[in-house]
């Protein structure tokens, strides 16, 4: 029952996030049960764009609370084309300001827009895949972090590109 609730509470989240953007084409989002997310569990989204023709800018969105316990937050993504063009990324984005404020929206329940591409064109038409997955290290350790704490959803918004970037 409580995991449908967070379910339930992420996806009005991201409605409300994205309700009053008429910019907004596309998102989803994946809750992450129990609000840990497995460096071995990647998130995975089936993405068919509206044309192949516009350019739209492409966002994750990462709705954390306060068990999250980083400056920062690593991810790799992987956006595969439907004639097999694999684009990888490691992205590295600002969760907390110097005194460990966060910097998204919210209070106990903190939502981030987090840019990944911007002027994106889908130029091939039929389904992309994206794949999002955590990759955080502790200072001065190899090893990946096997649970990162604290992050709740998981999703990406597709919305209409502005050449000014003003989103």
């Amino acid at each position: 029952m409580m995991r449908n609730y967070v379910y339930i509470w992420g996806v009005l989240c991201l409605c409300l996030l994205t309700s009053c953007d008429d910019q907004l084409v596309d998102s989803d989002t994946v809750t992450i049960a129990q609000g840990s997310w497995d460096y071995d569990a990647p998130v995975e989204f089936e993405i068919t764009p509206p044309d192949s023709i516009n350019d739209y800018d492409v966002f994750f969105y990462v709705r954390n609370d306060q068990q999250y316990a980083f400056k920062n937050l690593w991810l790799i993504s992987q956006l595969k084309f439907p004639e097999g063009k694999i684009v990888t990324d490691t992205l590295q984005y600002e969760m907390a300001d110097s005194q460990g404020r966060f910097l998204g929206t919210g209070k106990d329940l903190i939502e981030n827009k987090l840019w990944y591409k911007r002027g994106v064109s889908f130029r091939e038409s039929g389904t992309h895949n994206l794949t999002i997955k955590q990759a955080m290290r502790r200072n001065g350790d190899a090893q990946p972090l096997e649970q990162l704490d604290g992050v709740l959803d998981v999703g990406y918004i597709i919305e209409k590109h502005m050449p000014d970037g003003n989103n």
